[in-house]
């Protein structure tokens, strides 16, 4: 029986990626980042198209369909009718916008074929009806609620509706320039992070500050209503017709003009991003009522990037009318091209789902690239590294050790994650008991801001023994209370949240091991988790791209696959050599 194979491609905005799916199971996914290593990479995910086609040993001939994520004519559109609303203002805006499309977006069709080398037709679905996608069809439920917000894609800001067996209908959607999303990004681009990168820095950043800013957004910004829709004051706001977020009178209004990128944190940004932060909540808790109230639903689906915010998520999660919520792990844009292969299956080709047992989600972690040991040696031995090969059982030991000791561990195991969060394979492990875990691993190891905080990964069995959470999380998707007395510092924000990731053992493999271990050791079933890379790179996707990490940081070990590598072990000079090689890459 000939099976159907659909490539799903996101590209051209921010974090492209590709997903192949086979008889509507997902194969393979991954971003264009994580090979190219330019961070949030834009560009047609060529290296990510390869990976997939090569997991399913396909040459792009042999592919049934092609889709892409969004429609860029309609895109086109809002960008001209936005243009000749705004005119003449925005004139500098246009001139640098439409090379790009007449050269390049308006010919997506014929680019696709082009980089595939294929004639078969093109397939587009719209971006939010690929969130929507993204977001149900992988999810556990038969029926849900489902709810998508993000910046804006297309001409939709946000979409509602509901997802039954194979078919999603959405009933109503928000449009541009009324947007939370991009409330979200103005306030990230005020308080001087990158739009489309340092929103989870807000969010970060909200716990140090105070809600003093939150009655003038809702005064001033924007018009929400019980039902979660909004409409912003377009006044304050420069995205429609300028090259920046905000505008003068934005600044007027908050005291004074954005914080240049990595000059000193004041009081007031932190008061800021408090305060977008509360009024984004109260804004996704009133969306998610209102779309209970019109499905009549008992579960709810999310995606879109304004869904990585897993402060809104928990909340929605402990205070919403669910019984369950399930949020797309990638969420933003890269998770579309999962949505869009996806609508192809179910709703173009008319599949049915498959059905699931144990309320499982039908997605998974680990779509992207894995190696073998012998791979993982040449590629090691290439580099000059010093390493032990250890059994499974010893490479656990050796770890969990090296962790109880207060030491920092780099952990490559296994397929590599898809989405933007390391999940157990791609990971920087470390003892979440020690109160210095976090500044040592923010300052020595990420190289980042010191208030960023760190998730706790869980032995699942063992979670409401340390957090507040009712369910699973398994894709740290949602924050949920730190119990009192828990002891475990490093992974305990300011305002004693935390965004949990629940591992079990066969989802999990090694990674849950290794806690299962750290826990003998200590009595401890938590260890810090976050992503291997430093500030402004991609997780790392190969052992010479963590080899490299680990040479270039202050981390004690390197676990990749069964091999076992000490820093003290290696070779300095060879470390020099390869601090001179980043230097003269950046």
């Amino acid at each position: 029986m000939k099976r159907t194979f659909i490539l799903g491609l996101s590209a051209y905005y921010h974090d492209s990626a590709a997903a192949l799916i086979r008889d509507g199971e997902i194969v393979a996914a991954a971003q264009e980042e994580r090979f190219t290593r330019i961070r949030h990479d834009a560009g047609f995910p060529s290296h990510a198209v390869a990976y997939c086609l090569s997991e399913a040993g396909l040459s792009a001939a042999e592919v049934d369909h092609v889709v892409f994520y969004d429609k860029p004519i309609l895109t086109f559109e809002r960008l001209l009718e936005t243009y000749l609303d705004y005119a003449p203002a925005g004139f500098r805006s246009f001139l640098q916008a439409m090379p790009v499309w007449m050269k390049e977006k308006l010919w997506t069709r014929e680019r696709i074929a082009k980089e595939l080398g294929v004639e078969s037709p093109i397939l587009f679905t719209q971006h939010h009806e690929s969130h929507a996608a993204s977001a149900f069809f992988p999810s556990p439920f038969d029926s849900a609620a489902v709810l998508t917000v993000d910046g804006v894609g297309e001409w939709a800001t946000s979409s509602y509706g509901w997802g039954r067996g194979n078919e999603i209908q959405l009933l109503a959607e928000t449009r541009f320039p009324h947007s939370l999303g991009l409330l979200y990004s103005a306030f990230t681009y005020y308080v001087g992070f990158r739009v489309n990168s340092g929103e989870y820095k807000v969010m970060g950043l909200a716990p140090y500050g105070e809600p003093k800013y939150t009655d003038r957004i809702l005064d001033e910004l924007i018009d929400l209503r019980d039902d979660g829709s909004l409409r912003l004051n377009m006044r304050y706001f420069n995205f429609c017709q300028g090259l920046t977020m905000t505008n003068a009178a934005f600044d007027e209004l908050f005291g004074g003009p954005p914080r240049k990128p990595e000059s000193k944190m004041t009081q007031r940004d932190m008061d800021l991003a408090r305060s977008i932060q509360e009024v984004t909540e109260e804004a996704m808790l009133r969306m998610a009522r209102h779309v209970h109230k019109e499905t009549g639903e008992k579960n709810l689906c999310l995606a879109g990037g304004v869904a990585l915010n897993c402060v809104a998520n928990g909340r929605i999660m402990r205070e919403g009318p669910y019984e369950s919520v399930w949020v797309q792990p990638a969420a933003g844009d890269a998770g579309g091209a999962i949505g869009a292969a996806l609508s192809v299956w179910h709703q173009y080709l008319g599949n049915g789902r498959a059905g699931q047992s144990d309320n499982a989600d039908r997605q998974g972690a680990f779509l992207g690239p894995g190696f073998s040991e012998a791979e993982i040696s040449a590629a090691l031995d290439s580099l000059g590294a010093r390493y032990e090969r250890l059994p499974p059982h010893g490479i656990v030991a050796h770890a969990a050790e090296a962790l109880a000791a207060g030491k920092v561990v780099g952990w490559f195991q296994g397929r590599m994650e898809f989405g933007p969060r390391a999940l157990g394979n791609r990971s920087i492990l470390g003892d979440p008991r020690s109160p210095e875990m976090q500044k040592i691993i923010n300052l020595k190891i990420k190289g980042r801001e010191s208030f960023r905080p760190f998730a706790p990964a869980v032995l699942a069995e063992f979670a409401s023994e340390y957090f507040e959470l009712d369910g699973e999380s398994p894709y740290m998707s949602f924050t949920a209370p730190v119990r009192e007395g828990a002891g475990i510092a490093a992974v305990t924000h300011l305002d004693r949240s935390a965004r949990i990731q629940t591992v079990k053992r066969d989802t999990h493999g090694a990674f849950y091991d290794l806690i299962a271990e750290f826990r003998r050791l200590t009595g401890c079933a938590v260890v810090v988790n976050t992503s291997f890379n430093v500030r402004g790179e991609p997780i790392v996707c190969t052992s010479e791209d963590a080899f490299r990490c680990f040479m270039h940081t202050e981390m004690d070990v390197l676990v990749c696959g069964n091999h076992y590598l000490r820093k003290s072990a290696q070779d300095t000079d060879a470390a020099a050599a390869l601090r001179q090689e980043a230097f003269q890459l950046d």
